[in-house]
């Protein structure tokens, strides 16, 4: 018999987030199985040349958003977030001066778990260790087994897919791939900036993305061949996945006439109306899906991002550096199902949600659309305990857990994809295990489904 819920368990120990033994004995059967993380921002160069991070702020906070975020509302100043006059050890002082106000959110669970589990320190991080753990953390990375490729190892990775633009030339996948990460590392096709045709630069890409496959690009067939050829190149380095970021995923059936009409307003930089654009994305988004289908890939959308809200942090440091929200009022049901009607039965489509209150949309979404339309795991702001646990719940309850995409990190930074893992890992045990207990399933069936979300489904999803 399980025994009953306790109050002795310490922070992060063996039992954490699992109070009961019957989760606990699910989770030992799944913690080191290995990982495929098929959503992430790896930096490839870096990886490629096999770095050692200079520091434990290099390594955890240099390129991390949930960290920017929490620090910025813990009133830190913006020259110990992103600054260029302060050194990276200042930084970490303000970084532990404000963190133990950071508990309670799932950005502090993770770093003490990188701390913890990689790095093998135990203390908790406060004002008063600041230096100490400067010090210790240092020497730690500079070892020659903290190199990041030997990083990718230690986390037992199987498969890790990297985010990539059409112009880029994969010279650091194709460098990795005579590493010791053979195999491991694959690109993923993302066409955003050719698809975002209401951003003012959206002629300089074109341009940029014409120069790098060699050609010119003034008309939408030949946007579209440069984009199947960019395709073709990615899939002849392993890539096995286009991944898609939208507000709205506009998957409309437009005229061809109608979207050309508007790519070309567009090069002379004329301003577009909202249906214009419409028309523009939803035709670039289903050729795109075209391109999957063929390939077989796995199509993912990303839906929900509300980029850059914050003027004043844009101006001052442009996008993508920690203003983003997402909108409960977004419409996904109208713009998504043509797209899915188009291509039900032969495209693998996930769908990502950042905003929660979309969790019973989507669910029941990929519940109507069968086999090849799966629900990614909570994303973004979804991706702690709370949010991971409330979304499996529900969908085990209109759809299919075993279903499911599978986890991914979405990290920007190495050291913490065991850290995102593990917590989805013990959440599914949790999940599992208290439905186990409620007598709903029995134990042979949760530790299969287990073992099926945490590894063989999005390893048979993807591919790999």
């Amino acid at each position: 018999m399980a025994s009953k819920a306790t109050n002795t368990s310490q922070f992060l120990d063996e039992n954490y987030l699992l109070p009961r033994q019957i989760g606990r004995d699910i989770y030992a059967e799944i913690k080191d199985l290995p990982i495929i993380d098929a959503h992430n921002h790896c930096d490839v160069k870096a990886l490629a040349e096999d770095r050692n991070f200079t520091d434990i702020w290099d390594a955890e906070a240099a390129t991390d958003h949930y960290v920017w975020e929490v620090l910025r509302k813990l009133g830190v100043k913006e020259e110990f977030i992103t600054g260029k006059n302060t050194t990276n050890q200042q930084k970490w002082n303000e970084f532990c001066r404000v963190f133990e106000d950071v508990s309670g959110n799932p950005t502090y669970e993770w770093i003490h778990l990188d701390l913890k589990r990689m790095l093998g320190i135990q203390e908790n991080i406060c004002p008063e260790n600041a230096e100490t753990l400067w010090k210790q953390t240092k020497e730690i990375l500079q070892k020659p087994e903290m190199s990041q490729q030997n990083l990718i190892l230690k986390m037992n990775v199987e498969t890790m897919c990297s985010t990539d633009d059409p112009v880029d030339t994969l010279e650091y996948h194709k460098k990795l791939q005579s590493s010791k990460l053979k195999g491991i590392v694959r690109p993923t096709f993302r066409p955003d900036k050719a698809m975002n045709i209401f951003k003012p630069d959206f002629p300089d890409y074109v341009e940029a993305l014409a120069k790098r496959w060699n050609t010119s690009i003034d008309s939408l067939d030949k946007l579209i061949a440069v984009l199947e050829k960019a395709h073709d190149f990615f899939a002849e380095n392993g890539c096995i996945a286009s991944d898609h970021g939208v507000n709205v995923p506009y998957g409309y059936q437009v005229n061809k006439t109608d979207a050309e009409a508007v790519f070309k307003k567009a090069l002379a930089r004329k301003p577009l109306a909202q249906p214009e654009i419409v028309t523009y994305m939803s035709y670039v988004f289903n050729e795109v899906a075209e391109m999957d289908a063929k390939k077989n890939w796995v199509f993912q959308i990303h839906i929900g991002a509300v980029r850059d809200v914050r003027d004043s942090l844009y101006k001052a440091l442009g996008p993508d550096v920690g203003g983003d929200i997402s909108d409960h009022l977004t419409d996904y049901v109208t713009p998504l199902l043509p797209l899915l009607n188009r291509f039900d039965g032969r495209l693998k489509i996930v769908l990502y949600n950042m905003n929660p209150i979309h969790n019973a949309t989507l669910a029941q979404l990929t519940r109507a659309f069968g086999a090849n339309v799966s629900l990614g795991l909570a994303w973004w702001l979804n991706d702690s305990f709370y949010g991971m646990k409330t979304q499996l719940e529900y969908a085990s309850s209109v759809d299919l857990i075993a279903a499911m995409a599978g986890m991914v990190s979405d990290s920007r930074k190495i050291l913490s994809y065991a850290s995102r893992h593990e917590m989805f890992r013990r959440t599914l045990a949790h999940v599992l295990g208290n439905q186990v207990e409620l007598g709903q399933i029995h134990i042979q069936a949760a530790r299969r489904l287990a073992k099926k979300l945490s590894y063989d489904r999005p390893k048979a999803l993807f591919g790999v």
